[in-house]
């Protein structure tokens, strides 16, 4: 489990690639200060499993199944990640619920500045965009972003000066590609509704013409 808040910037130091499937190394001092075999890491929002680790690196294996959905398959040598080691249990929770299981991708559509924030229009699927809810919380390549706006096929976020400076969303141009994951407790209650629709009266569309 993670919460978004993104701990460092890391850089990918080798790579090996199978006919679908990825091996990454990359290099951050600060997440191998308190690191072991097993730990899970995001890697720009994915969940991988550390099998290796030096003194300023580590190396995480990437299936088949997360090199086709998720932003992965596009990174090269020297490209900058965001970072997160797994929340511990006596830490504080500063952005949401995040899994690190990708739901699909987004594409930068513009990126503009309003006084002291950026906001950036993403690209969505219909699927992805049913799970925005105006105000709610997503992951964008693993940093946790409120939603400002939400349309059928496009989202728009609103970024600090810090998140910007401290994620690869700063240095991100139009037409990138980004992970998104949905929140996690609107996922769980829209697919018990979408079951639960033709033997119970509680809908989707219930709950909003009663004000949820």
């Amino acid at each position: 489990m993670f919460t978004g808040i993104v701990e460092d910037l890391g850089k990918v130091k080798a790579i090996k690639s199978g006919s679908h499937s990825m091996q990454l190394t990359l290099e951050s001092k600060k997440i191998v200060e308190d690191i072991h075999l097993g730990d899970s890491i995001a890697v720009n929002g994915v969940c991988l499993t550390v099998t290796s680790f030096s003194t300023n690196t580590f190396t995480v294996d990437v299936m088949p199944e997360t090199v086709k959905a998720t932003n992965i398959q596009s990174l090269q040598m020297g490209h900058v990640v965001n970072l997160e080691r797994a929340m511990p249990a006596n830490g504080r929770f500063g952005g949401h619920f995040v899994s690190g299981h990708v739901d699909g991708t987004g594409v930068i559509l513009r990126k503009r500045k309003v006084e002291n924030a950026i906001y950036v229009d993403i690209g969505i699927n219909e699927e992805l965009s049913k799970y925005c809810v105006l105000k709610g919380s997503i992951a964008i390549d693993g940093i946790s972003l409120t939603i400002f706006d939400v349309q059928p096929k496009k989202l728009t976020v609103s970024l600090i000066p810090l998140t910007f400076s401290e994620t690869i969303l700063g240095i991100k141009r139009e037409h990138d590609v980004v992970n998104i994951e949905n929140d996690m407790l609107g996922k769980y209650v829209i697919h018990h509704l979408d079951r639960k629709q033709e033997s119970s009266p509680i809908t989707i569309d219930f709950l909003r013409q009663n004000g949820f």
